[in-house]
This record gives structure tokens, C-alpha cells and sequence, in this order.
């Protein structure tokens, strides 16, 4: 082992401490890009439920991935759980997943949430539309995605960075529905558009919005839902401000193509040990009680038909989903960030 990876390893032991990964019977090893509050209820329920105990190493989303590659044949690592089909595609293009059928995630988490080959299943789903301010927007300017373009927007927008995985999704969706060019030719208007340079993440956009640094933005919808639930005034003073509204509902071709979503998802790690105990943490994961609890407490879409959406997403409104394979998100993945570089998103 070089210095580097010796290094990397020291790294994330240090980082690590707390958590005591094992292989034994009835216990399964989870690396999460999920925040613990926002999967270990679900884990310790799964627990309690099957007598399965869960190992979980939380941390952020390309750091895991590295330890993945580092760690080889001697992760302890049985699922990978991250958000974004960007991040999953890229550890499958890592060699670090194993491909599995699971008869029952198959029949119900519909084809374009998955993994074609069987690498990853999405687990939520979660919609980044045009979010604007409801005192100085009227909605009848708003269309499609490719309109922020317009010069009516000039020094109305506020965006994250092209660095964020979220919006590479966006354009990846993009390129699949416009092509090349016009991809980059609607980011190079909202670019001219831009109110300030693009920083900080969602949150940060939306409280600019509703502070009037800007009027409009793209961002994912939980959010704004969880201004909406939060027990800050200030919060909640924020989230009265905004509204969503839903791109691409109308027309022919991409013009009508539904709103762009995405999910957060897992996969089995290539070298993963236990492989029942895995399979029955991420169909129950995919359970009907699992979707339930994601859709209450993280606002996030079901990927499962039937389940319940939290009131705050209910209050967004009907929409229509863009119907692409999510697996063309992360095919395009680089395409995008070489055209977002070229338009000139910072």
C-alpha cells in the first residue's frame, strides 16, 4: 500500500472512532452518504424487527466512495446508500458495486428508478423545480427550465454552484432532452441572468430569494418543505415567502417533458460479506413502512405507488415527472460538467 492510501485510511479511521464495524452472523454493514437522523430510525426499526444488527459508517458522499476503492476485498462495507444517480454511477464506474437481482425491488420500484444491470435501486425520490418569490414573480412568466434563459430574467436568478451533483444531474437531464447545444445555451442565459455568483447550497438560495437578492431558483423541494416544518419563525417566515411551480408541464417534445426528480438509492458493495442480511435491509428500505416514514419525516417523493406524500409536498401541487431512465443522469454526467464549464457556471 502506497503512502497515499495509507494516508487516506489513517484518515478515516481517526474520522471513524465511534463506530465499530463487524462481520458476524445476522449483521450487516451499511456506508452512508445519509445524514444518521435521516436513516438510523429506519435501521434500529429494521433491527428490532428482524434481529439483524446495522452497522452504519455516515459520512460525505465522495469520501466513502474513495474508502470503498481503498479499502478493496477488505471493506467491511455490505450497502453503499448515497443520493444522487450521478454519485451511484459513479461508483459503479469505481468497480466498487456488485451487481444483484432482487426479485422484489424489481417489481416495484418502476424501471427508470434503477439500475438497468442491477447495480443500484432508488429509494426516494426527490424534485428540483423552479422555486420564486410570490410577491414579485408573476407565475404566468414561468414556463420551462430553458426559459430562465430569457433576458425578462436578467439579474433575477440565483443558482448553486456547478459543482453540486444536483444541478450536474439537471443539465444531464438537459442534454438528454435538448442536445448539446442548446444545453449549454440555456446555461449561458441563466449565467447572464444570474443576480450573484453562484454559493452555498439550496437553503441558501431559497433565503435569498425571499430576501429579494434574487426572484427565482432551482432547487429540491425538501428543502423548502423543511422550512415549511421547521420551529424557527424565521424559517417559516422564509418558506411563506416561496412558491413552486412545476417546468415543463405543457407542450410537445421537451418543452412538456415533466419536471426534472432524481433519487437517492443503494447499492451491495462488490466485496460485501453478508449478503441475506443486505438483501433484507434494502427491501425493507423499499417497504411500504420504510417509503411512509421517508415521505413524513425527510419530505422526500415515494418511489413505491401507494404511499402517502407529507403535507408539505402535497401542498406543492400536482406535476408531471420527466419519464427518463435515470441511469442517462449519470451516463451524461461528465458531458454535463464540460458544458457547464463552457457556458461558464462557476
Amino acid at each position: 500500500m502506497n503512502l497515499m492510501n495509507k494516508l487516506i485510511l489513517s484518515t478515516f479511521a481517526a474520522g471513524f472512532l465511534s463506530v465499530t464495524v463487524a462481520q458476524a452472523a445476522d449483521v450487516v454493514n451499511v456506508y452512508s452518504a445519509r445524514k444518521e437522523a435521516l436513516i438510523k430510525p429506519l435501521l434500529d426499526e429494521f433491527s428490532a424487527s428482524t434481529g439483524i444488527e446495522v452497522n452504519l459508517v455516515t459520512g460525505n458522499a465522495d469520501a466513502l466512495l474513495k474508502r470503498l476503492q481503498v479499502e478493496g476485498s477488505a471493506t467491511e462495507a455490505d450497502l453503499f446508500i448515497t443520493s444522487d444517480v450521478g454519485r451511484l454511477h459513479r461508483a459503479k464506474e469505481a468497480g466498487v458495486l456488485k451487481r444483484v437481482s432482487l426479485p422484489v425491488l424489481e417489481n416495484t420500484i418502476p424501471q427508470a428508478l434503477k439500475d438497468s444491470e442491477n447495480y443500484w435501486y432508488g429509494l426516494t425520490l426527490r424534485a428540483r423545480p423552479i422555486i420564486y418569490a410570490k410577491d414579485r414573480v408573476d407565475v404566468g412568466q414561468l414556463s420551462t427550465y430553458e426559459a430562465l434563459a430569457q433576458p425578462q430574467w436578467q439579474a433575477r436568478i440565483c443558482l448553486r454552484s456547478s459543482q453540486n451533483v444536483y444541478n450536474q444531474s439537471l443539465v444531464a437531464a438537459a442534454i438528454h432532452a435538448i442536445g448539446d447545444q442548446a444545453t449549454q445555451g440555456w446555461m449561458e442565459g441563466m449565467v447572464n441572468n444570474l443576480a450573484k455568483s453562484p454559493s452555498g447550497g439550496d437553503t441558501d438560495q431559497l433565503k435569498a430569494v425571499a430576501a429579494g437578492v434574487c426572484d427565482v431558483t432551482i432547487a429540491n423541494t425538501y428543502y423548502l418543505a423543511r422550512l415549511i416544518n421547521s420551529s424557527k419563525t424565521s424559517d417559516q417566515a422564509v418558506a411563506k415567502r416561496l412558491a413552486v411551480f412545476w417546468p415543463n408541464q405543457k407542450g410537445e417534445g421537451a418543452a412538456g417533458r415533466g419536471a426534472h426528480f432524481n433519487v437517492s438509492g443503494a447499492a451491495f458493495t462488490k466485496h460485501g460479506k453478508n449478503h441475506n442480511e443486505a438483501k433484507a435491509l434494502l427491501e425493507y428500505l423499499a417497504s411500504p413502512k420504510a417509503q411512509a416514514w421517508y415521505a413524513k419525516i425527510n419530505n422526500e417523493y415515494p418511489v413505491v405507488k401507494g404511499v402517502k406524500i407529507s403535507p408539505a409536498l402535497k401542498g406543492f401541487g400536482d406535476y408531471k415527472m420527466d419519464p427518463i431512465d435515470l441511469e442517462i443522469l449519470g451516463l451524461n454526467n461528465r458531458q454535463a460538467i464540460k458544458l457547464m464549464d463552457r457556458a461558464g457556471w462557476k
